[in-house]
């Protein structure tokens, strides 16, 4: 899979079906897809490498966190995700 059309230097993570529902469920895929394309793809590629389903469920609720938090990205400040 490529990059085509995209910043990233990266290829593209594809996104599970169980992320998508997740934010939707929480009503968060607007805040995610606000977050500039790394942070998407990373958020993506972190929530995939997990070997175990525990460990993507706990990855998953950290970005539905931090999503829902704002300003926080990857347990580090993002002041331009910050909302008012």
């Amino acid at each position: 899979m490529g990059n085509t059309g995209s910043k990233l230097k990266r290829d593209r993570q594809p996104m599970p079906a169980f992320v998508e529902e997740a934010l939707r469920s929480a009503n968060l895929l607007a805040d995610y897809r606000s977050r500039p394309e790394y942070q998407q793809n990373d958020y993506l590629g972190w929530i995939n490498q997990a070997k175990k389903q525990e460990t993507k469920n706990r990855r998953l609720q950290q970005m539905l966190e931090e999503l829902d938090k704002g300003g926080v990205y990857m347990k580090m400040s993002h002041p331009a995700s910050a909302k008012q």
